[in-house]
């Protein structure tokens, strides 16, 4: 079978999803299984995948999504607690303090404290806090959602300590031959990976930069009710300001430490700056923008959590502003110390492991490290927020009967949606002989475009990213694939694994299973293809950006590495 026909029924599934959620508006519920059973079709009858692995990569995959709807249960629960207790209004009055520009707080909440939880955890959780603090804080659930996934962007290659790059690209490129090359070229895979985090802060740095812009122009764009993008560009100033404040110290760490800090310092660094600017008047628009009154909001904005309620406004008034933004601190505390390879808290938590080697006689093994994910944190701060907010006993039955309802619901489309992407990556496992279908669908890009694959690079890693719901897997997907492409073309390696990192960061937030962590924090879920219709801009700036700055660098600057 020709590479023409494979890549396109490799790409089949992905565009039947795409074409229910995005074209026709269906719920992911429902478009995701008719996905599924579309990708079972393919894999088992066109690269021969057995129907044994079939369902062992659907056990695979509900191992993952057990663990992602984990971290929705937390993050929606303690949103509850915070919720009932009062503390949410505590929050919401001291953002109002800074500005009560909705625009200034999508810079200092969405990009830069959303960017900081990228750095310390990954696994989708800056969408899962962000958007309902969003949320609490006046913004139509729609909108949350989207600014949510946006923050999926320049902070995720080196999030959860730098996860993507030394478990991704590094897991992703070693092999015998990738051995050989370094050897014979007198290179280390450490001297190799430190080029590649260099190229990666650059490459993110300056597309990044402009993406507390985008933010705010798609706010009052798609949520204004000029519907305008001039009241955005109002702010640039400002926006270039927060954007820079992060990606400055942002590529210094990387150049000087490496891949475990860049987005963990660069956003801590840009929210005091930018915060403590704010709060002084530097760079502010002389207009302020809210949104309309809530009772002129479409009803497509509105998701099924609810955060003003009457008697919110009058629960525990005497909560001090410390008292109310204690969860959330100390829940970027337990991240940082749990992750941190220089701590023995990692290993400790790491060694407690649920796992199913070779699932029913295959090669494909699944586990979960309950410990330590996000999830674990999330209750441990819900366990603290209870006493130290003084929650009552029913408020926190009425917390968890919402955070159980709306984890069943995202449950409903996870179970489907996980288990299709672990057939996608699975299915090299096949007797023809055949790449798996991700990589089939990179092969026949990189075949199709010649000499200006570069531009598609990034694209390859998003596409990865958006099938896979992760940079890391991507990573591990591709890395090797954009390595032996760049010797094949004779261009720079190291560039060419870069982009592909970078897109696969900016792919997450196009990810089927990001969106409806997303969603599902702020109730929103059954109407994913209007988050999609959304993020689908800034990732396709994204992705564009970064290609021309690879095509720049290697076609203009003519840069070689020493493995050239």
């Amino acid at each position: 079978m020709s590479l023409n026909v494979l890549a396109l029924l490799s790409f089949l599934p992905i565009l039947l999803a795409g074409v229910l959620l995005i074209g026709f508006r269906i719920a992911a519920k429902i478009a995701m299984p008719l996905a599924l059973a579309v990708t079972i079709l393919i894999s088992h009858f066109v690269w021969e995948f057995s129907l044994l692995n079939i369902l062992a990569s659907i056990i695979e995959g509900l191992f993952i999504t057990v663990d992602i709807l984990y971290i929705i249960f937390g993050a929606i629960l303690l949103l509850g607690l915070l919720k009932y207790s009062g503390g949410i209004q505590v929050i919401r009055q001291s953002f109002a303090d800074i500005s009560p520009d909705k625009r200034v707080q999508v810079i200092i909440i969405a990009w830069l404290f959303g960017s900081f939880l990228e750095g310390a955890s990954g696994f989708g959780t800056p969408a899962a806090i962000v958007a309902p603090l969003l949320l609490a804080l006046g913004f139509p659930a729609l909108a949350a959602v989207m600014l949510g996934l946006m923050v999926q962007s320049t902070a995720v290659t080196f999030g959860a300590v730098g996860t993507p790059i030394l478990i991704g690209v590094q897991g992703g490129l070693e092999s015998a031959a990738f051995s050989a090359r370094l050897a014979a070229s007198d290179v280390t895979m450490a001297e190799f990976l430190m080029t590649v985090t260099s190229h990666v802060a650059f490459l993110h740095a300056i597309t990044g930069t402009f993406m507390p812009t985008i933010m705010v122009v798609m706010l009052t764009r798609f949520f204004g009710k000029n519907k305008s993008w001039k009241e955005g560009l109002s702010i640039i100033p400002f926006a270039l300001f927060g954007g820079l404040a992060f990606t400055i110290p942002y590529v210094l760490t990387g150049l000087l430490l490496g891949p475990e800090f860049p987005s963990m310092l660069g956003a801590l660094v840009g929210l005091f700056i930018v915060t403590f600017a704010a709060k002084r008047g530097f760079l502010m628009p002389k207009d302020s923008w809210n949104f309309i009154p809530k009772e002129e909001w479409p009803s497509h904005w509105f998701g099924a959590l609810t955060i003003n309620n009457p008697a919110d406004e009058i629960r525990n008034p005497n909560i001090s502003l410390a008292k109310a933004w204690m969860p959330y601190i100390l829940l970027a505390v337990f991240l940082v110390l749990s992750r941190l390879h220089q701590l023995p808290i990692r290993e400790i938590l790491l060694n407690v492991e649920v796992s199913w080697h070779e699932i029913l006689g295959t090669s494909i093994s699944a586990s979960s490290t309950p410990l330590f994910l996000p999830g674990t944190m999330l209750m441990i701060v819900v366990f603290i927020t209870i006493f130290l907010l003084k929650v009552k006993a029913a408020e926190v039955r009425t917390s968890l009967y919402e955070s159980l309802n709306m984890i069943t619901r995202a449950g409903l489309v996870l179970i489907f949606t996980v288990p299709m992407v672990r057939i996608y990556i699975n299915s090299e496992i096949n007797d023809l002989g055949l790449e798996g279908m991700p990589i089939i669908m990179a092969e026949w890009v990189a075949y199709n475009v010649g000499q200006i694959y570069p531009l598609f690079a990034a694209s390859i890693g998003g596409l990865g990213a958006f099938i896979a719901g992760s940079n890391t897997v991507s990573n591990l997907m591709f890395s090797l694939f954009q390595f032996g492409v760049a010797e094949s073309m004779n261009i720079s390696t190291t560039i060419l694994v870069s982009l592909g990192a970078v897109g696969a960061a900016a792919g997450n937030m196009i990810a089927i299973h990001n969106v409806v962590v997303a969603a599902a924090t702020v109730g929103f879920l059954d109407k994913e293809g209007a988050v999609l219709r959304l993020t689908i801009i800034p990732t396709f700036y994204y992705l564009t950006m970064v290609g021309l700055l690879g095509l720049i660098a290697i076609y203009g600057l003519r840069y070689t590495d020493f493995l050239m």
